[in-house]
């Protein structure tokens, strides 16, 4: 957390963010005395069409993206000209990355960049809480790790005597194991609860009561099941959803994770509001890399003020091929076809491609290289057919078809094959 330079404009004044108990275990977060339910996203790309969807705010993961400059404007800047909030993230280290939480020269440091970035940003009023950490226990960690909570609750006293306007959140990946328990007993100073959660997430609210936990929570990532979550074939390649699958869950997780929050639920941030490379280039993004919506964003859109946008995305209806999780024999000729409507009458340009299965696989999504492409194997384009060939080397392969109507609107899919 190095080379901050935003100052605060003395224009904007600090806005007041506190949480209320309305009745024993229901909690309302409110901005200068005003109820604010978060209607959020994970990522700061595209943030009118957030506002214009309906969205009132967004989390980051490090402060150093609020260096990042919009149409010459720091991003809380310019988050604030749009009338959004930020729960600003601070980063913290992970011991999967090599930081020590017994080394207390490392926690040391953090705990000055804690103060130092709180420091900066705490006067901004488009602040509305800090998110102080992100799965730093680890993705796959059972939470018995009492270290971290420990050092987390020190950081938290920290914050609150730096800026006693602003909640602090720390966001952990799930609620199974000892997490919640061991959080109850040694980091007292938290005031909500960020759960990352996707096949789980709808149940996240009476979960966290079953285990005792009476504070708000948020639900600070959600989305398609993860890649952990679903089928896979013989050879291990995981069957991805379609877009259309993925913002039919988006809409019900939102709905049911209010409904099961109990009145503890603050608000939830869809993941993640850009494009990544994770598992494959389209799991989780909801644009595409080229920036056209998937049907994820109308979703969330109608999920927030009850209305899709005046361009609806294309829909996906299906993507056969009898190659799909198949193996094959390789250099043949296969078949693929896709079926999709669009509400709009949008003309549609139909694109295929043929990409290696990622080899990269890291945990809690940490960078992952892009596996590389073969439009030489697209023998010929119908739009909604293809034919193509099976790659000449054997391994696992995957095909992906991409809609877009031309008005900023797509729908993908892709499913895996195997080379013999």
């Amino acid at each position: 957390m190095v080379g901050f330079s935003l100052a605060v404009s003395p224009l904007f004044s600090q806005s007041k963010v506190e949480i209320k108990e309305t009745s024993p275990s229901h909690f309302e977060l409110m901005v200068d005395g005003q109820p604010f339910f978060g209607k959020g996203v994970g990522g700061y790309n595209n943030l009118p069409m957030l506002k214009e969807m309906g969205g009132n705010c967004f989390r980051t993961w490090g402060v150093e993206s609020l260096e990042k400059r919009i149409d010459g404007k720091p991003l809380l800047d310019y988050a604030h000209d749009l009338g959004l909030k930020v729960v600003v993230g601070i980063w913290l280290g992970h011991e999967r990355h090599g930081f020590d939480y017994t080394d207390q020269s490392q926690l040391r440091k953090q705990r000055k960049d804690v103060e130092d970035a709180v420091r900066r940003y705490k006067d901004h009023p488009a602040v509305l809480m800090w998110g102080l950490g992100n799965e730093m226990e680890g993705p796959i960690s059972d939470g018995s790790e009492i270290r971290i909570w420990k050092e987390l609750n020190h950081l938290a006293k920290l914050v609150k005597d730096e800026d006693p306007d602003h909640p602090v959140m720390t966001v952990i990946a799930g609620i199974g194991g000892e997490k919640v328990k061991n959080i109850i007993k040694y980091y007292p100073e938290i005031d909500v609860l960020g759960v990352n959660a996707y096949a789980s997430a709808p149940g996240v609210g009476s979960g966290l009561v079953d285990q005792g936990w009476k504070k708000p929570f948020m639900l600070t990532e959600f989305g398609p099941s993860g890649h952990w979550e679903v089928g896979h074939t013989s050879w291990g390649a995981p069957i991805e959803p379609t877009s259309r699958e993925k913002a039919a869950s988006y809409f019900a997780t939102q709905k049911r994770v209010i409904e099961d929050g109990q009145g503890m639920c603050l608000g939830t941030f869809a993941f993640l509001w850009s494009h990544k490379q994770e598992t494959t280039s389209t799991w989780y993004g909801m644009f595409l890399p080229t920036g056209e919506k998937l049907g994820t964003v109308d979703a969330m859109s109608y999920a927030w003020n009850g209305e899709f946008p005046d361009n609806r995305s294309p829909k996906l209806i299906s993507l056969s091929s009898p190659a799909d999780q198949k193996r094959i024999k390789r250099g043949t000729t296969q078949k693929a076809k896709v079926d999709v409507e669009d509400a709009d009458g949008d003309n549609l340009d139909i694109e295929w491609v043929v990409t290696a299965e990622n080899t990269d696989r890291k945990t809690g999504g940490d960078a992952e290289a892009v596996p590389p492409s073969f439009p030489e194997l697209i023998a010929r384009n119908g739009g909604e057919s293809v034919e193509f060939r099976a790659p000449s080397r054997s391994g696992a392969y995957r095909l992906f078809v991409y809609i877009r109507d031309g008005e900023g609107g797509a729908a993908t899919a892709n499913f895996p094959f195997y080379v013999e």
